[in-house]
């Protein structure tokens, strides 16, 4: 049987899966809880419906879901003869991409682009990892797609994403708020936006709407946690040390939020507090560590996870870990590991062991290659932050200076002057 998806492409599959498919696909373009469970109930309607066996087989891949990867994709295939030519690349391009090749997706979606699931799995978001780390090509993914989808909600999002990444703020908040309008849950469209106020150094309005979609159309998003992550930066970087604090205990301490979400968002929120002038009673890395699987510390599945891991590890003090991750990152056969994520470990491990210097001059040789770690500018401001922090804490105050200065210069942050404030104090 012939139904469609939300962009009007063929589902070979009954009415009820198809609503349920729909469903779930809904909830992944909102970044709200209930994809998995929606997915799930599609196969439990049509067994032999492809597109819901592999939906699942991808969260599994790309979110951790509690999913038996290779049970659903062996179930996508079995079946997939008796659907659509456009589904039957939808699943082989799933496929490749659990497999490690994601060229087929890029492929696919250059016949189809209204296929809003994987071009959303294409672009390194908030929602998924993405099948790139060079921004250049995750934008041209996303812009190809404009004439398919016009003045849809769900792609302005995802457009304003790429423009805040291309530094187009104006055109980024113009294509959220639009994109808002029309569905104030649409998780992506607030992404964006948050990046254009911290971007821009617009700390206090920022931090109070988005405060107000958190506890408003946002209590149902899938993410929240790294929302609330997003406010606290706000409030650090007003140097409002009590919101901060406040934030932390509610919002993202466990149990609160664990595993992956705990170490990218938590963990680095507290080293970035820790390391900031003035800071105190700042909750230790060790409080949130139990909550973490010891993989994602000791053996990251990307490189965007081991940046994180390396920061954990040094504010933990544990140098001998660092030691294992940088041999572990050097043997991977993602240059990216060896190239940076190595270099980054050994930086950190002269930082735990107390040789600040050392620290700088690594991090410094790091910078113009951080960007290939992946994640967002503002995650990736963790280097940065940590290398005026080594910097200072050497009293190297003539090198760190025109770094703050040029943060000053993009936007205005206490937290920074709070820094340049350090780079002038006597000895």
């Amino acid at each position: 049987m012939r139904q469609q998806d939300r962009y009007g492409l063929t589902l070979t599959t009954n009415g009820d899966a198809a609503e349920a498919y729909n469903r779930g696909v809904g909830a992944l373009l909102r970044v709200q809880a209930g994809g998995l469970q929606a997915l799930t109930e599609s196969v439990a309607h049509d067994p032999t419906f492809s597109l819901g066996q592999a939906g699942l087989a991808l969260l599994g891949h790309e979110y951790g879901a509690p999913v038996d990867v290779e049970s659903r994709l062996a179930g996508a295939f079995t079946h997939v003869d008796r659907a659509s030519e456009r589904e039957r690349g939808h699943v082989k391009a799933i496929f490749s991409h659990v497999r490690g090749n994601s060229r087929p997706l890029v492929a696919y979606l250059r016949d189809h682009p209204r296929d809003a699931l994987l071009l959303s799995a294409a672009v390194p978001t908030i929602a998924f990892a993405g099948v790139t780390t060079v921004p250049q090509e995750s934008w041209a993914i996303v812009e190809r797609a404009q004439p398919a989808y016009g003045d849809d909600w769900w792609y302005a999002g995802l457009l304003a994403f790429v423009r805040q990444e291309q530094q187009r703020w104006d055109e980024a908040l113009a294509l959220s708020c639009a994109s808002l309008e029309v569905e104030p849950s649409a998780g992506q469209s607030v992404h964006a936006r948050t990046h254009v106020h911290y971007e821009t150094g617009d700390h206090l309005a920022g931090r109070d709407w988005l405060d107000g979609w958190i506890h408003g159309p946002g209590q149902s998003s899938d993410n929240l946690a790294h929302f609330s992550w997003h406010a606290a930066l706000h409030e650090l970087s007003m140097g409002d040390f009590a919101a901060v604090q406040a934030r932390y205990a509610a919002e993202l301490a466990p149990p609160t939020v664990a595993g992956c979400r705990a170490l990218v968002d938590s963990c680095s929120l507290l080293w970035r507090w820790a390391i900031t002038p003035g800071a105190v009673g700042v909750p230790g890395v060790d409080s949130v560590v139990d909550s973490i699987e010891e993989e994602l510390l000791d053996t990251p599945p990307t490189p965007f996870i081991a940046l994180h891991a390396a920061v954990a590890l040094c504010a933990l003090g544990e140098a001998d870990r660092l030691d294992r991750l940088e041999a572990w990152a050097r043997g991977r056969s993602d240059p990216t590991y060896a190239e940076v994520v190595s270099p980054l470990c050994s930086a950190l491990r002269a930082l735990a062991v107390g040789d600040p210097s050392t620290a700088a001059d690594r991090l410094l040789e790091l910078l113009r290659a951080v960007w290939r770690l992946g994640g967002s500018d503002a995650q990736r401001e963790v280097v940065e932050d940590t290398l005026i922090a080594a910097l200072l804490a050497a009293g190297r105050f003539e090198r760190a200076r025109p770094i703050i200065d040029r943060r000053l210069d993009r936007r205005d942050a206490r937290r920074d002057e709070a820094f340049l404030g350090r780079t002038y104090e006597p000895p």
